[in-house]
């Protein structure tokens, strides 16, 4: 199966829709052990992040990282959580509603959204959701 799909032909008559995407690096959905667990092994089995080879990174990050770790790092993510939760997920969604706000007063019609590259909302389900509403 092919990696990319084409997009069906413009449809003349239909507005072409104008989206911004701001993307962050990601973050746990929760201060916790499992999300963290969760978070962790999305990001460092990404090969872009760890160069190790990977039969060998495996038994690292799933023997000995993703057993130890995120039980530490929960505590101290519960340590920097916001009330409305993660700190990046609060000030990226505040960012795209004050660009959101400041392109509106400019008059131009553009939705801005954002995604995480790990965790969520991830930026596949995030172009989804913007393809299905137009």
């Amino acid at each position: 199966m092919p990696r990319f799909l084409p997009e069906p032909p413009h449809r003349h008559g239909n507005a072409a829709s104008t989206a911004v995407v701001l993307v962050n690096l990601g973050t746990p959905d929760a201060p916790t052990a499992p999300a963290l667990r969760r978070y962790l092994k999305q990001f460092l089995s990404d090969p872009r992040v760890v160069e190790i080879p990977k039969p060998i990174w495996w038994l690292i990050l799933n023997g000995i990282i993703l057993n130890i770790r995120p039980k530490k790092s929960a505590a101290k993510y519960a340590s920097v959580w916001m009330p409305e939760g993660s700190p990046l997920r609060v000030h990226t969604e505040r960012q795209a509603k004050l660009l959101k706000g400041l392109i509106g007063q400019r008059g131009h019609h553009v939705t801005v959204t954002w995604a995480m590259r790990y965790g969520s909302p991830s930026i596949p389900d995030t172009l989804a959701h913007l393809k299905a509403e137009g």
